[in-house]
């Protein structure tokens, strides 16, 4: 009875998750990026000599690191290790939107960068929101860190976060739907992952919730604010700065 109990104990399934999303975030980030910059010296793609690029590519992938050697500390019960390496995190963090809204300048205002289609103001918007809303997770994160259901499951939302860009990367359906399947299917697992901690806690975790409703409402909200006539207003007034 005991090791039946055990199976189904709410921090045993919580312990999958993060293990799960350890493995899983590098995972698709790799795969996105395998062709266009990991291992873009293999292929026959184009490939843009930046600096700010490849300072944005280093940071975002040591954030991923983190992700995983912090969920590996936690595994591993070295909690101390984990919270004092939390100081890191916070600098890290500051860098990586810096540093990814200054590549986002860079791409859609200054080179033009957009998908076909798209016009690359309004494709702005979606670095940018991406970066706000990792901003607004990890600092709750950060808040919550002496709560460790709160500050875990916010953790998580992070890296549900920057899932989109490495999936925008992985051309599994038309061109039409890339945008969808990229934010779409991220919010879909937030939705699953929150619906399966809350079974298993046999409660809803508030915390938790609202960082879940803060990225399934950004899906529609992303191309309504894009394409509006304030953001544009707005991106021309920052394209004309740089």
């Amino acid at each position: 009875m005991a090791a039946n109990v055990s199976v189904l104990s709410p921090r045993l399934a919580e312990r999958k998750l993060h293990l799960a999303t350890a493995i899983g975030f590098p995972l698709v980030v790799l795969i996105g990026y395998f062709k266009s910059y990991y291992f873009s010296f293999l292929f026959d793609v184009p490939r843009v000599a930046n600096a700010l690029v490849h300072a944005h590519g280093i940071i975002m992938s040591a954030w991923v690191l983190y992700f995983v050697m912090q969920t590996a500390l936690i595994r591993t019960r070295n909690v101390k290790i984990h919270m004092t390496s939390g100081l890191v995190g916070i600098a890290l963090a500051a860098l990586v939107i810096v540093v990814g809204l200054a590549t986002a300048v860079d791409a859609q205002l200054v080179r033009g960068a957009a998908p076909p289609g798209e016009n690359p103001h309004a494709f702005f918007f979606m670095p940018v929101s991406d970066m706000v809303i990792f901003a607004g997770l990890f600092a709750t994160a950060t808040y919550f860190r002496k709560r460790p259901i709160e500050h875990k499951s916010l953790m998580f939302l992070t890296a549900i976060a920057f899932v989109p860009a490495a999936l925008f990367r992985i051309p599994v359906v038309p061109p039409e739907y890339a945008m969808l399947w990229a934010f779409g299917v991220p919010a879909l697992m937030a939705v699953a992952a929150l619906v399966w901690h809350s079974v298993k806690y046999g409660k809803v975790n508030r915390v938790f919730a609202a960082g879940v409703a803060a990225i399934v409402a950004a899906v529609p909200l992303r191309p309504v604010i894009a394409n509006s006539e304030p953001w544009l207003s707005f991106a021309a007034w920052i394209a004309a700065l740089v």
